[in-house]
């Protein structure tokens, strides 16, 4: 037999359909085997049917009367759900920063970011694990809870020192709808189920062992504050950041291993031995400057281009600068707000931006840094 298979749409057009089948006697010479025959005299009979499908009513959805293809609908959801998503987190932000004022968002922010009393701070940091795992099996979705407690950090409320552990937490408590579905296995694959699922569940353990027992190690946090300035001065960073690390990347690294390990070690041995390179230079540049060459005491010697975001901005800029010629107004408010921005984080300096502007918290902020001072 030969078995022919057909792509068939996921996109449902008839929501109501009625399936008939009409059935008749015929007579046949030989019977085939499982069909209901009988003799009458000298003749075979067979009993027949016929099925046909009767489409009443069409689905009401905005794409059941399109010819669009399964891969555009799927894109164009993906978008309007990527567009909804964010959409709902700016304006959780914004909701957040003008609930959140005053007294209140003072004494939210002490006590959860507040640490217990020597010599037990450190137990501080596990236990906001144990919230993030709780709350994470609650909600059955870790990123409900990252989504949810992202907004709170972006309006200080939440330190990153404390949604790092909250996070870390989150990542256990996921694990969790997988030991509950391998737990409902049947008996014959419960063995294998189990053992996926608790490598999912010890692999998050030991990244938790490696990133955050030693506070030395917890370098996400660092990394965090940096990409969070850079993308303060520069808001198209973040875009780039996420094309370059979740598509070009992965992109990059599967292509390279298609072609062989031989060529994906060539390849890739060099460009990891640069990075490394540059880290520790960048290390030794701020810690220990009198131990390097003087050429490599700074990265002057670099293109600017190479060792600055500021022309690329510019270019950037230009790019999406088509309301210069079509909207002066919309061009010098833009121009204006950007040149406020941009003398708000120079005075700053290397003050961490890690919240949105609330008094409240500036003020309580402030005042801690006077009473450090006295």
């Amino acid at each position: 037999y030969v078995i022919v298979s057909r792509n068939k749409s996921l996109i449902k057009v008839w929501c109501k359909t009625e399936t008939n089948t009409t059935f008749w006697n015929e007579t046949v010479k030989n019977c085939t085997a499982g069909a209901l025959c009988w003799e009458e005299g000298n003749l075979t009979w067979t009993q027949m049917n016929s099925s046909w499908t009767d489409y009443q009513e069409k689905c009401k959805h905005i794409f059941a009367g399109t010819n669009l293809p399964d891969l555009a609908v799927g894109l164009i959801l993906l978008a309007l759900s990527l567009l909804t998503l964010c959409t709902c987190l700016i304006l959780i932000v914004k909701l957040l920063n003008s609930m959140l004022k005053g007294q209140v968002a003072v004494v939210i922010k002490k006590v959860l970011n507040t640490d217990f009393p020597f010599p037990f701070a450190w137990v501080t940091g596990y236990i906001a694990m144990f919230v993030g795992a709780g709350m994470t099996f609650i909600v059955q979705s870790s990123s409900v809870f990252t989504s949810a407690i992202t907004p709170l950090v972006g309006i200080g409320v939440i330190s990153l020192e404390r949604a790092y552990p909250l996070t870390l937490g989150s990542n256990i408590g996921t694990t969790t709808t997988a030991i509950l579905a391998a737990m409902a296995s049947p008996g014959e694959t419960l063995a294998n189920s189990l053992q996926i699922a608790l490598c999912h569940f010890f692999f998050n353990i030991m990244g938790i062992l490696l990133w955050y027992p030693i506070p030395f190690t917890r370098l996400p946090i660092r990394l965090a504050r940096g990409l969070g300035n850079r993308t303060a001065k520069y808001r198209w960073f973040a875009a780039f950041y996420l094309f370059v690390c979740f598509l070009v990347f992965p992109l990059t690294v599967f292509g390279l291993s298609v072609a062989g390990w031989q060529v994906l070690v060539g390849v890739g041995v060099p460009l990891v031995a640069l990075a490394v390179f540059v880290v520790v230079v960048n290390v030794m540049q701020s810690h220990c400057v009198r131990f390097l060459p003087h050429c490599l005491r700074s990265w002057d010697f670099l293109p600017r281009p190479m060792r600055s975001l500021a022309p690329w901005d510019a270019v950037v800029t230009s790019a999406f600068g088509f309301c210069g010629k079509h909207c002066c107004c919309c061009c010098k408010c833009c121009k204006c707000c950007r040149k406020k921005e941009d003398e708000k984080v120079m005075n700053q300096g290397r003050k961490s931006l890690e919240m949105y502007d609330n008094p409240a918290m500036a003020r309580d902020e402030d005042s801690a840094v006077s009473a450090a001072r006295l």
